[in-house]
């Protein structure tokens, strides 16, 4: 139960790399600005002092290579941080907080990523977040050669993005899993497509959700997935 008489609203964004979720979370936020939406944008692995420091961990190339499960655990303790700090806190204030990742990618990066099975990882998410999910996945995709592409752009790649294609392949698949497995909590915007035609796309999604936010407070309901 919120604190605040106007329901909070998590929206988390999913992808491999390269397929242009900064540049989404800048233009929701911006939509979000101008519907004067109290709102926070953060990321995982991040979000707070500490969960910055275990991203640096995480993403930086180490002398001993990281353990998979390492890196799953370290990502849980992550986001139980960022949860208790950030996220929880603002959702029961009423604002919307918009991620730039979370729970979706552990499974598709170190599921289908790191082959380690699907019930190690919910029973972490059971742990940490009961039975806390977000309100909407957006999941930006595009085919693994064109967003990697993107990419090679970078002056510097992390320790993820310097991953072979193949991994992304299997990263991907585990994403369009979920996607067809949760179709209510998942809305798919095709990130292959030119910037112009995205942003018109998450325009009209952005438009039927806080259509969708109104209605839920009127107790009516709106599928923005139609």
């Amino acid at each position: 139960m919120t604190t605040s008489e106007t329901p909070g609203f998590f929206m988390t964004l999913e992808g491999i790399e390269g397929v242009g979720k900064s540049t989404c979370l800048k233009f929701i936020t911006k939509y979000l600005n101008k519907k004067n939406i109290p709102h926070i944008a953060t990321r995982e692995p991040g979000g707070t002092l500490l969960a910055e420091e275990i991203r640096a961990l995480l993403l930086h190339r180490q002398q001993e290579p990281i353990h998979p499960d390492t890196e799953l655990l370290l990502l849980f303790a992550s986001r139980a941080q960022h949860l208790s700090q950030v996220i929880l806190p603002a959702l029961e204030a009423g604002k919307w907080v918009i991620s730039d990742r979370f729970t979706d990618a552990s499974y598709a990066y170190q599921g289908g990523g790191r082959n380690i099975p699907e019930k190690k990882i919910a029973l972490l998410e059971n742990l940490v977040q009961g039975n806390f999910r977000p309100d909407l996945v957006l999941l930006l995709d595009a085919p693994v050669k064109k967003a990697l592409q993107r990419t090679y752009r970078r002056k510097q790649q992390d320790r993820i993005e310097q991953e072979k294609e193949n991994f992304f392949r299997k990263v991907r698949r585990v994403y369009l899993q979920r996607a067809e497995a949760f179709p209510k909590r998942y809305h798919i915007i095709n990130a292959a497509k030119p910037l112009s035609h995205v942003k018109r796309e998450v325009l009209s999604m952005l438009e039927l959700l806080v259509l969708n936010h109104a209605a839920i407070i009127e107790n009516k309901n709106v599928d923005i997935n139609k």
